[in-house]
């Protein structure tokens, strides 16, 4: 027993160190425990039965709008990974856009690249710029693995540190459902789920960061997220209750200004 105490630390100091992994461009240290192969099928097929039952913009010019920002923000994050020698984090990404008929004023990423906006955020993001601020944030969302690092936890905390796959095929409900709030999702998909401070405070950044590169002002930024602001707060909508803009947000995204900036190319 007094060396199990004296071993335990040890080992735990080891596992962390072991499945420890590193953002991009912020260089905060997250434990991942999730091979990007595992979750981006399971990320696949979720996304896939989430399309089949969800009615896709029949708006073409809008639909064109959504589909050429990610690429633009897609291609640009690509290029900036290429020069650094990063690439291989990005490997088995499938990078997919898709605007979706609804109401809600909403938008997401789920891993390897999966992004849904809905029509109903467009009348606050009002252009392609505004957009740009949306696709950029969700993305950074999957590229900086918040999920993973969530549901790496839960899996910790929840079934034991069980591995991905043995955790689906014998936990199959509670290991979906975990991912589903791991990702942010929530049990209906499309019911988006709060991230952390910490994780919606990255993507804040990596998404001026991401907007910039793709050429897209991230001055704009503070513009966009002064008008979620300015919504009815009597009637929240899901994108704002789950990514609070308020006084401190627009602070930090103007703190963050300098950086992005540098990234900016007109």
């Amino acid at each position: 027993m007094r060396y199990l105490k004296v071993l335990l630390p040890i080992l735990l100091t080891i596992f962390v160190v072991y499945y420890c992994t590193t953002v991009p461009i912020t260089g905060r240290k997250q434990l991942n425990i999730i091979p990007a192969s595992q979750i981006n099928a399971l990320s696949f097929q979720q996304y896939s039965e989430f399309i089949k039952s969800n009615k896709l913009s029949e708006d073409a010019q809008a639909t064109a709008m959504v589909k050429k920002v990610g690429l633009n923000i897609k291609t640009a994050v690509e290029k900036y990974f290429a020069e650094r020698n990063w690439s291989k984090q990005l490997e088995g990404y499938q990078w997919e856009f898709n605007l979706i008929e609804s109401d809600e004023v909403n938008a997401w990423c789920m891993p390897g690249g999966k992004v849904v906006v809905y029509t109903g955020i467009l009348p606050i993001t009002k252009d392609e710029t505004g957009l740009a601020v949306v696709m950029g944030h969700e993305i950074a969302h999957a590229i900086a693995q918040h999920g993973s690092e969530r549901m790496s936890q839960g899996l910790l905390q929840q079934l034991g540190g069980m591995a991905l796959d043995v955790a689906l095929q014998n936990e199959p409900a509670a290991t979906r459902e975990l991912f589903m709030t791991a990702y942010g999702i929530g049990s209906t998909l499309g019911v988006i789920l709060p991230y952390s401070r910490t994780h919606e405070s990255e993507a804040d950044r990596l998404g001026l960061i991401f907007m910039a590169m793709a050429g897209y002002d991230p001055n704009q930024a503070v513009d966009f997220w002064q008008r979620m602001a300015n919504l009815n707060k009597a009637k929240l909508p899901e994108f704002l209750s789950t990514h609070p803009s308020d006084k401190t947000r627009i602070e930090d995204l103007k703190k963050h200004l300098p950086e992005a900036l540098k990234y900016y190319k007109r």
